[in-house]
């Protein structure tokens, strides 16, 4: 096991990391940018280091500060959480070159999941359903790639090969516009990303977003730990979500399950990842793969009792998997609320800082969060603040327990979404279970501020 672990980033993941660091009786090294400096994961710290102002291109995507800090240091490996440099293959690369060990998968694994074609191309030869679409990178021929759509069937969604986190897509409904569309994705792509390369997809029209949690060691033994719906989603990105998803056999669900364990030693996948789906009229379909630890990844912890975080740092250490799929069992249900600084209903930042942080208790409730009172939330990053999480027997108790933990949660000085959580969780339509991944945006539309 390590005797040392550098953890490259920041806010609720960063004091995730650094607590399971401690469990394993582990030293973890924080990093930090000037305008983190007064994180409690810093205060906290047994070793921090500054790696460099607020703005992320010059600390928490700066790759060589990140390495010197684990030479100055002794650090033995680099956890990456979630965000920032965690799905780059070039930093994995560089941090196993300088003698680390990557708290994740080969750099090989992340280039093949990284871009979407070559991750779908993977699926397909693994046997995992895909959405039905191009086999590979759209051709420059418009008489080519007319032929593709007619094939595929309108609509259609154009989507960036090296793209992720809702950005890099186009929907399609009319042949008049497809052309015109997919070059204006590959502008964009090749803009963002540095790869123009696009690919097409049919555009399902009500589908659920259903993702599988998968761990593998190095040993090719891999489990899934269930699935979770993160369907409740503004602009492809999560609100909430929960596990298990609602109303899905559970039969279906090992199916697939078995089929990402598959593949994950196909590709000789090691670490934690998730495989992202699609899920329409009793059908999933496979949409990308994230080689990391997800944001939501404490559902999954609440329902199984496998600590995510430990297994990825007990794996990377060279350790076996230290359960099988039998010992997997799904308990109770789940859900998870991100907070996030900003309005509301708006959702302009509200950075600023916060007077009064007062987190919820009782049976069944977590909070994962790096905040407290008179804690400054920096305008530099991502607005989330941190996590509610409970866990029930029934989805109805895990509602209820929700709602609880909603009206108990004090924050000031700064707006945040609780509002909007709290009317979610007593939505007819969220409370009944299984809604599409449009639903959210239609009730926002609806509930105009």
């Amino acid at each position: 096991m390590f005797k040392k672990i550098l953890v490259a980033n920041r806010g609720e993941i960063a004091l995730r990391i650094q607590r399971a660091c401690r469990e394993l009786g582990i030293k973890a090294v924080m990093v930090y940018s000037e305008a983190d400096r007064e994180a409690k994961y810093v205060k906290l710290a047994e070793e921090a280091v500054c790696i460099g102002p607020a703005a992320s291109s010059l600390s928490y995507l700066n790759m060589p500060a990140i390495i010197s800090a684990a030479e100055v240091t002794d650090a033995e490996a680099i956890h990456p959480g979630y965000g920032f440099l965690s799905e780059n293959a070039d930093f994995a690369e560089r941090v196993e070159k300088s003698g680390f060990q990557f708290i994740g998968p080969t750099p090989e694994s992340i280039r093949i999941m990284g871009d979407k074609v070559s991750a779908k191309q993977a699926m397909i030869r693994a046997g995992v359903p895909c959405v039905p679409g191009s086999e590979g990178e759209l051709p420059d021929d418009a008489v080519q790639i007319r032929r593709i759509a007619k094939t595929v069937g309108y609509p259609v969604i154009i989507k960036a090969a090296g793209g992720g986190g809702g950005r890099g897509m186009r929907v399609v409904h009319t042949e008049a516009a497809l052309v015109n569309a997919v070059q204006m994705t590959k502008a964009e792509a090749a803009a963002a990303f540095g790869n123009p390369a696009v690919y097409m997809e049919k555009f399902l029209q009500n589908p659920r977003h259903v993702e599988i949690q998968i761990i593998a060691d190095k040993f090719k033994n891999a489990v899934y730990l269930g699935e979770r719906d993160c369907s409740m989603q503004r602009r492809h990105q999560k609100v909430l979500e929960e596990s298990p998803a609602p109303g899905i056999n559970r039969k279906l669900i090992e199916r697939i399950g078995e089929r990402c364990v598959a593949a994950c030693k196909k590709i000789g996948y090691r670490g934690a990842g998730t495989f992202e789906f699609l899920y329409e009229n009793g059908e999933f379909y496979f949409i990308e793969m994230n080689t990391r630890v997800q944001v939501e990844h404490p559902v999954t912890e609440m329902v199984t009792g496998v600590d995510i975080v430990k297994t990825q740092i007990m794996v990377a250490a060279g350790e076996k998997l230290p359960f099988t799929q039998r010992d997997i069992v799904v308990r109770g249900h789940a859900i998870e609320c991100r907070v996030n600084a900003e309005d509301p209903y708006k959702f302009t930042p509200s950075p600023g800082r916060v007077t009064m942080w007062h987190a919820p208790g009782g049976p069944g409730v977590r909070v994962d969060s790096h905040v407290y009172t008179n804690y400054f939330v920096p305008p530099n990053y991502d607005s989330m603040v941190g996590k509610i999480i409970v866990h029930g027997d029934t989805r109805d108790q895990a509602m209820a327990r929700m709602r609880t933990a909603l009206a108990e949660t004090v924050v000031e000085g700064i707006n945040t979404n609780i509002p909007l959580h709290r009317e979610l969780m007593v939505d007819a339509k969220f409370m009944a279970g299984g809604t599409n991944i449009h639903y959210l945006e239609h009730w926002l539309e609806q509930h105009k501020r």
